[in-house]
């Protein structure tokens, strides 16, 4: 395992950049799962032994609050120096059975953000193409347009015509140029074409990849847990109608306080890129329907001046704690 520490000329800089009070900035890290062990199709993605050495550093060098009460010290100008929050998106079973355990030893509180329609036993339209691409067998994959009437329906220009699967980089080079085809789609044309496209290669994929209520409820119950909206079905906001993104809004605040009887304050973008992901519009839908604070996933920390409905978040891709510690100071230093 890394040696979380940083060294000290990294550490003073991280609180010369984010001290306490009106000037503080509040660094929030975005995760959507925590693996058993590493996944050559998910690189990014960390696994339990590299999520414990990046909690233990988050914890020795930050100050962790969770989100709701970051974003109302935040406007008070009362934040703690070198300040964060912890997020996850999405709603994954791993995040219950291997995050949460890690987070606990460090005593680190988190927010968790549910996509309400993927609870007990759905599945979100990226992790059927992985999954599918996980299972297809090695060689040479068919992904002309089907020609037979009867072939189940995928929208008529998916036409990738013959692609070689031979490694692991073949794989995720088929993964991004799925993802990418299907992502801005409609959302039930989404959902329904890449069920279809499963279904064509006669593959069984799995149904456990995301809480069920029971989990959920067990989440909610955990001290220091936070539980956040983010729509029922993860579409991309600003590619719906506006009564469907209301909806969708709504919906997925009222699923998650009917079943966890409990107040939902804070909110998370589908996607989260500003202007291409949601608008204006969406902001203001989700100050009315009751939500305190929202985030998106611009890669920055958050000031006292930002939008409470539209604080920054990043990503922490780095594999080691020299580049994790800089990467956190870079987003500390950025004005976005």
């Amino acid at each position: 395992m890394p040696n979380p520490s940083l060294p000290h000329p990294l550490t003073t800089s991280l609180g010369l950049l984010s001290p306490a009070g009106a000037r503080a900035r509040l660094s929030t890290l975005i995760f959507h799962r925590v693996l058993a062990q590493p996944d050559p199709l998910l690189p990014d993605t960390p696994d339990v032994t590299t999520f414990d050495w990046q909690m233990r550093l988050i914890a020795r060098h930050f100050n962790v609050l969770p989100l709701g009460e970051a974003g109302r010290l935040l406007g008070e100008g009362r934040l703690p120096p070198r300040a964060a929050c912890i997020t996850f998106d999405d709603g994954y079973a791993d995040n219950l059975t291997l995050a949460l355990p890690v987070l606990q030893r460090y005593g680190l509180p988190a927010t968790f953000f549910i996509a309400t329609g993927f609870l007990d036993g759905g599945r979100m339209f990226n992790d059927t193409l992985i999954e599918l691409v996980r299972r297809l067998p090695e060689g040479y994959c068919d992904l002309s347009a089907p020609s037979a009437p009867s072939a189940p329906a995928t929208p008529a220009d998916l036409d990738l015509g013959r692609v070689e699967l031979r490694t692991a980089a073949d794989r995720r080079a088929l993964i991004a140029r799925l993802i990418a085809h299907f992502k801005y789609r409609p959302l039930h044309e989404r959902q329904q074409a890449v069920e279809a496209l499963a279904a064509r290669f006669a593959v069984t994929l799995p149904t456990d990849l995301m809480l069920d209520t029971d989990g959920l409820r067990t989440l909610h119950r955990t001290p220091g847990v936070e539980i956040g909206g983010h729509t029922r079905n993860h579409p991309i906001l600003a590619r719906l109608a506006t009564d469907e993104a209301r909806a969708e809004i709504e919906l997925g605040k009222h699923d998650l306080e009917t079943r966890l009887d409990a107040p939902i304050r804070v909110f998370a973008y589908p996607n989260g890129r500003p202007g291409k992901d949601y608008t204006d519009e969406h902001v203001g839908m989700v100050r009315e329907c009751g939500f305190e604070l929202a985030v998106s996933t611009v890669p920055k920390a958050a000031r006292r001046a930002d939008d409470r409905f539209q604080l920054p978040r990043h990503t922490p891709w780095d594999k080691t704690p020299l580049r994790f510690g800089l990467r956190m100071l870079r987003t500390l230093a950025s004005r976005g």
